[in-house]
């Protein structure tokens, strides 16, 4: 995109790229600490406990290929998590088990920030595949100028999903650490262990919105640059 030659384009984002730097060497520091400590569960016990225990047993939990690629499905009603997470008896894996499992009961709870999250994925989705298009085409044609802004229309909706996401991750890490410390899954040792790692993976979500606020500030200085 024309953005990576212009110049101020990184001076401009440079902050929310460290931050993210910074935030994945966290996350890989506390998540491979916590993978050496034993935890009394595996991953998939411990989000069946979590689970059983919020009368969710209708919540299914299935083992997906791939590192960190945990996720809750709300329209299906399905807790997958990586295999080291599954079969893991360790501190590491019981922390984001019980982090997806944050999810699942966010959704049986009608948490509001989960559901306008899930209905604004499409939109975000979207946004995010075309809205640097659109402004690129504007950008090059001026006849299509409006294009421009069209653009930046669609990428606010990746802007407003990156905020209401916010709110949701910090509330299933919370939902979490609660959980396993309620149901004994960890002592409070444990405790510091799993809030190293859940905390720092909040810390990625955290720079991916910083990232797409500014994006969005540069495309509208951009496009007031060029009305001007």
């Amino acid at each position: 995109m024309f953005m990576h030659f212009d110049p101020m384009y990184l001076p401009f984002l440079a902050p929310a790229l460290l931050l993210a730097l910074w935030a994945q060497m966290r996350v890989h520091s506390a998540y491979a600490a916590a993978q050496q400590l034993p935890a009394s569960l595996s991953g998939a016990a411990a989000a069946r406990h979590v689970l059983d225990s919020a009368g969710l047993n209708d919540v299914v939990i299935e083992q997906i290929p791939g590192q960190l690629s945990d996720h809750y499905d709300p329209r299906e009603k399905v807790l997958r998590l990586s295999a080291d997470v599954y079969q893991n008896h360790t501190l590491a894996a019981v922390g984001i088990a019980a982090h997806e499992a944050g999810h699942a009961i966010q959704d049986a709870a009608h948490y509001a920030p989960l559901a306008i999250r899930n209905a604004a994925v499409p939109v975000a989705s979207f946004g995010s595949g075309f809205s640097m298009i659109l402004f690129f085409i504007g950008m090059l044609a001026p006849w299509l100028s409006w294009l421009m802004w069209a653009g930046i229309a669609l990428f606010a909706g990746v802007v407003f999903f990156q905020l209401v996401n916010l709110p949701v991750e910090f509330n299933a890490s919370t939902r979490a650490k609660d959980q396993l410390v309620a149901l004994g899954i960890v002592d409070q040792q444990g405790l510091v262990e799993v809030r190293k790692v859940l905390d720092a993976a909040a810390w990625t979500y955290v720079a991916a919105t910083l990232q797409a606020l500014m994006t969005l500030l540069y495309l509208v200085m951009r496009a007031g640059g060029r009305r001007d």
